[in-house]
């Protein structure tokens, strides 16, 4: 299945991902904690946070790694 996000995280500078990063962490913590605590409606919500994660860091170092590129 592909992300719709991925698209977004593409189009979004090095800082607004590492917004976006901490604010899915946060996001990550307070669903485990709520999961361990109550149980979630859906769990697989975890499981879709950690991929976003996942995919924003990807976006994050392809730009990193395309600066490094065009600075040789």
């Amino acid at each position: 299945m592909k992300s719709s996000k991925m698209p977004e995280y593409i189009k979004m500078t090095e800082e607004e991902l590492d917004k976006e990063i901490k604010e899915l962490k946060q996001e990550l913590l307070k669903a485990k904690f709520g999961h361990a605590m109550n149980g979630l409606d859906n769990p697989k919500k975890i499981t879709e946070i950690k991929r976003n994660i996942a995919r924003a860091n990807t976006a994050k170092y392809s730009k990193v790694a395309e600066k490094a590129k065009a600075s040789k």
